[in-house]
């Protein structure tokens, strides 16, 4: 093989299940020059990894076909409803027809209602509908056998084969279009797993009012290129990811974010693509396209969800591996001993592998993409399992548990001062620092409507704060080091608070008029409001040990651990963190890591699931992360957990379903309880719970 290697991505149509899309990876593997090829049923969509100088698009195209599968691309389509297309639905329709005649047949006959109508029934008819109606089931079972596989469908082919050779031609006619209405409703069972993608996928507008020269064209929003200007109107979508240059507008975020109230947004703010405008025209700089976009971005990630399969469902491919021989093997049995061809048959026609074969995908799929409509992007089943299972939660503390950023938590006046006019000085001396705790009091003093001129004159202190000449005042502003530094005392009343804030986390600064302290403010690095409601909902979750883990000082760690009733380690290093990881899943413990994505990075890949959290438009973040919570909330953190939860109760509940169907249906054939056309019929009763089950996933909400 080369060394060029080139990725080529095709939709392929006509899977159903897990096996659909072994056979279909083994078939392009085996062509010269592909170095790797790997179907995600969930998108229907085959990616692979090719030498292009040796291998090329007709020849994969012609290995999904030789596997009994369509490459849909516009000349599929043109084939489907062509001349061959129109001739397999008219061989269908025939088939059928037959069938149901058959069936009233029969049915009159049980109910005595006729008397020996199947008898005069031509076996050239049924053996026509048998060839016409079984025959896309038939050549895929044939293919694969040519390549040496054994699909779920041979049982069934089996069992029609056994039904014709003792006669049955009318039961062999009706047990074909059974197996036609399972194959269908397996392909539906897929698809509306699909549905939360397919909603995704919707989300971006195919149309974008890109400005240009003081007017307005339509283009496609595929045709959009970094740059290009384009208008928004009320009501519509964002068509990609930009920077808001003119216009005002709230926008609806939360199909990226989960967030439930609009955003405001004014120029110089981010948007993304399949946000909502409301209230306003905004003007918008494409900054990223496409699949480059957030929502691009999304969309692959759910797409690619599926390649990373959950442990249990190794269950269902030991199951399906074992499984067809057994069943041959009971057939055999059912024979041997009881002499009894129609009991063997059935037992063929009922066992139903697919069943157990869906049971996690239909699952996964279809809570990977009903999780990332709210902004909570689930990276595979793996870690869906991971979060089902998981009972330690460990944390970082800056910019996860907290804001990231100092705020002004109290303001005490000192000497008779009162607490606007501290401060007011505070903000009028800091007014040209750019030091984040400056930021934090101006943002106070905005906040109480306190406006303030520029200082006449401005020094900042390093390590120590600020001077200025305000107002004909002399203020000083800064750290207990300062007052030290110019001989300012402190009243004992002052040094008693100080200390008080101190063993809360909180750092004090003092303001000082004239040589005199007036007043003491407390800064610290707030934790987010919801986080002790999300806490809550973890512990009840299962979530039994929760642990802070911070490069600050124990002081502060304490002071927030006991605030939130959790653990702690404080003064840590990247490395040291992934120590503590190791050694909590030493212990036993599955261990969620929660962090910003990027400096985290270390921590999240030592644990078994890594949360990375308010990472919209961070690509390095969405890529780090197993589970991506768009948002900032940490309620979007207790929801992950709760979707992990409730899809490993329902992937459990339908491989039940699957299993206890197959022992039962067998075990009634296989003592002649079942006739092959009863066997045949409810081929369709697993599919059909085991999609009612999943549905539950996209259409309500994750329940505890």
């Amino acid at each position: 093989m080369g060394q060029r290697l080139a990725r080529l991505q095709l939709g392929v149509g006509g899977m159903d299940c897990a096996q659909c899309a072994l056979h279909v990876e083994e078939a392009v593997r085996s062509l010269p020059g592909v170095r790797d090829a790997r179907v995600l049923l969930g998108a229907e969509r085959l990616d692979v990894v090719h030498d292009p100088d040796l291998v090329d698009l007709g020849q994969v195209t012609r290995a999904v076909e030789r596997a009994g599968y369509h490459v849909k691309d516009g000349s599929a389509r043109a084939a489907h409803a062509g001349p061959a297309g129109l001739a397999a639905r008219v061989a269908w329709t025939f088939a059928a027809l037959v069938a149901v005649v058959f069936l009233v047949a029969m049915v009159g006959e049980g109910l005595g209602l006729l008397d020996a109508a199947l008898e005069h029934a031509p076996p050239g008819l049924a053996v026509a509908a048998v060839l016409l109606g079984g025959y896309p089931i038939f050549k895929n079972v044939l293919t694969a056998l040519r390549r040496g596989k054994v699909t779920a469908h041979a049982l069934m082919t089996l069992g029609v084969a056994g039904a014709l050779a003792i006669g049955e031609y009318p039961a062999a006619a009706v047990i074909v279009v059974f197996m036609r209405v399972a194959e269908a409703l397996e392909s539906y069972t897929t698809r509306h797993a699909r549905r939360a993608l397919s909603a995704l996928t919707r989300l971006a507008p195919d149309v974008a009012h890109l400005a240009r020269d003081g007017r307005e064209e339509d283009v496609p929003a595929a045709a959009l290129k970094t740059g290009d200007r384009v208008a928004v109107r009320p009501g519509e979508r964002v068509p990609a990811d930009g920077v808001v240059v003119a216009g005002q507008a709230a926008v609806d975020q939360s199909p990226i974010t989960g967030e439930s109230m609009p955003v405001e947004k004014l120029p110089g703010a981010e948007v993304f693509a399949g946000t909502i405008v409301h209230g306003g025209r905004l003007e918008v700089r494409v900054t990223r396209t496409g699949p480059e976009s957030t929502l691009g971005r999304i969309i692959k990630l759910v797409e690619e969800a599926e390649a990373r399969k959950a442990p249990i469902q190794r269950v269902a491919d030991r199951f399906t591996a074992w499984y067809l021989p057994v069943v041959v093997g009971v057939a055999g049995a059912t024979y041997l001993l009881g002499r009894n061809p129609t009991a063997a048959i059935a037992v063929l026609l009922v066992a139903c592998a697919c069943a157990v074969a869906l049971a996690t995908p239909t699952a996964v799929i279809a809570s990977v993409g009903a999780a990332a409509r709210r902004g909570i992007l689930i990276k595979g089943g793996r870690y869906l399992e991971a979060l089902a299972r998981a009972d330690t939660l460990v944390m970082d503390k800056t910019g996860t548990l907290t804001f990231g950023r100092p705020a002004v938590t109290d303001v005490v006046a000192l000497d008779g001062h009162g607490a606007v006019d501290v401060l007011r000085l505070a903000a009028a001396a800091e007014r040209f620092s750019e030091h984040p705790v400056a930021a934090a009091v101006r943002t106070a003093a905005a906040r109480q409507g306190i406006a303030v001129a520029a200082p006449e004159r401005f020094e900042p202190l390093v390590g120590l704060g600020v001077q200025a000449r305000w107002n004909g005042h002399d203020v000083l502003v800064g750290s207990r080091r300062l007052l030290d530094v110019h001989h300012v005392p402190l009243p004992r009343a002052a040094e008693d608070r100080a200390a008080g804030w101190e063993a809360q986390g909180k750092t004090a600064f003092y303001v000082v008029a004239d040589g005199r302290p007036v007043g003491m403010l407390a800064v610290a690095d707030t934790p987010r409001p919801e986080v002790p409601e999300a806490l809550g909902a973890l512990r009840r979750l299962g979530i039994r040990r929760i642990v802070l883990l911070t490069g600050d000082n124990e002081r502060s760690a304490r002071a927030l651990a006991a605030e939130l009733g959790a653990g702690f380690r404080a003064n840590l290093l990247p490395e040291d963190k992934i120590a503590v990881v190791r050694k909590l899943q030493a212990r036993g413990h599955v261990v969620i890591v929660v962090g910003d994505g990027v400096n985290d990075a270390p921590a999240l890949a030592q644990a078994d699931v890594g949360v990375a959290m308010g990472v919209a438009g961070t690509d390095a973040a969405m890529e780090a992360a197993d589970v991506v919570l768009m948002g900032d909330d940490w309620r979007a953190l207790a929801e992950a957990v709760r979707i992990g939860r409730r899809t490993f109760r329902v992937i459990q509940q339908n491989l039940a379903v699957g299993v206890l169907y197959n022992v039962v249906g067998m075990s009634l054939a296989a003592v002649g309880l079942l006739p092959p056309v009863v066997a045949a019929a409810s081929q369709s009763l697993p599919d059909l719970l085991i999609m009612l089950n999943s549905t539950r996933l996209l259409r309500s909400p994750a329940g505890r």
